[in-house]
């Protein structure tokens, strides 16, 4: 078998793996190393409309698996917090002031918009929770069915609020994977630390309740 002919069947190979392929890097670089074996397959054969589309499909295959490998390491330092919140959200929000013991929202108001603390203390009443500066707080109403809010904030320190309603969140969130992963992030981190939050309230009940009863 000469070398074209290898050439020839193995790019023919590579083009039938990437049918089975099921996630984008592995296929493009599969891609990658196809236009390459028909680059060779087709100068060996002089096939040349074959060579020029493999020439041409090459740096486009090249440049779209940079480009996913930026977004995967993009998307990896927004889950390990290495990006502030703030620049994504900022351009699309609006100031606040808030005066000490003002109410921001309420349990089971009707919830459309989220903030970020931008200075001040703000406190969640039923939990005693603290939301201190550039963190994020009344997530949790726009995941709920009746987007109704799960606790009640109030300002314990005079400060501002950065508001930004529930769609430009939504656009945030389907147009920008980093901020999707940084998102559900948060969401995650708050839902354990209620879970342990009940869980330390569990075990205090229990306890008060050995300690309450008669010796014997």
């Amino acid at each position: 078998m000469s070398v074209a002919e290898f050439s020839g069947y193995l790019a023919a190979a590579l083009v039938f793996i990437t049918f089975y392929m099921k996630t984008m890097v592995p296929l493009r670089i599969i891609g990658l190393c196809s236009n390459v074996a028909y680059i060779i397959y087709a100068s060996l054969a002089g096939l040349y409309p074959v060579l020029l589309l493999h020439l041409v499909l090459l740096p486009l295959n090249v440049l779209r698996l940079r480009q996913m490998l930026q977004l995967t390491q993009q998307v990896r330092g927004a889950v390990r917090g290495e990006h502030n919140v703030l620049e994504w959200l900022k351009p699309y929000g609006s100031m606040r002031q808030v005066e000490v013991g003002e109410v921001v929202f309420r349990k089971d108001d009707v919830a459309k918009d989220l903030f970020v603390v931008m200075s001040g203390r703000f406190q969640l009443a039923e939990t005693g929770i603290e939301i201190a500066p550039t963190h994020v707080v009344g997530e949790f109403a726009w995941l709920s069915p009746e987007r109704g809010r799960t606790q009640t904030l109030v300002c314990v320190e005079q400060g501002t609020l950065l508001r930004v309603g529930y769609s430009q969140v939504e656009q945030l969130f389907f147009q920008n994977p980093r901020f999707g992963y940084y998102f559900l992030q948060l969401i995650t981190k708050r839902l354990f630390q209620n879970i342990e939050r009940l869980e330390s309230e569990l075990a205090q009940c229990r306890q008060a309740r050995v300690q309450e009863r008669p010796a014997g």
